[in-house]
């Protein structure tokens, strides 16, 4: 299932995703400093995430628990096809890199084995 995710959302899940179960109260204290949320704010922005399918909650003996209902490593290919669409695909964005000088060397080494490993893992 892929769920798209807005950036605040994705402040919410990282927090799921660190440590899981959290209460509304635990998750405004745990996003307080990064975004200034207040509790009204988190708790709409879990009913749409709940809406998306994207967290659920099991009632606890004082307060919801919140869990994450999708997995880190599917939200994230979820954004980074969604980003590829949007810019063109994938030699569109290293073609930009590339001509901005926006590569540092350890990207480029990084880039570099990633498809050193590809390449072997297709033979």
């Amino acid at each position: 299932m892929k769920i798209n995710l807005s950036d605040g959302e994705w402040k919410v899940m990282n927090r799921l995703w660190e440590h899981a179960p959290r209460t509304i109260t635990e998750l405004v204290g745990a996003l307080r400093e990064e975004t200034g949320w207040s509790k009204h704010t988190v708790i709409t922005m879990l009913g749409r995430m709940e809406s998306k399918g994207a967290v659920h909650y099991a009632e606890g003996a004082r307060a919801k628990q919140y869990y994450p209902s999708i997995r880190r490593e599917d939200a994230i290919l979820t954004e980074t096809e969604s980003f590829l669409h949007k810019v063109g695909g994938f030699g569109s964005l290293v073609n930009a890199m590339v001509s901005t000088n926006a590569l540092t060397e350890k990207d480029l080494a990084e880039l570099s084995e990633l498809l050193r490993q590809t390449k072997e893992e297709s033979l």
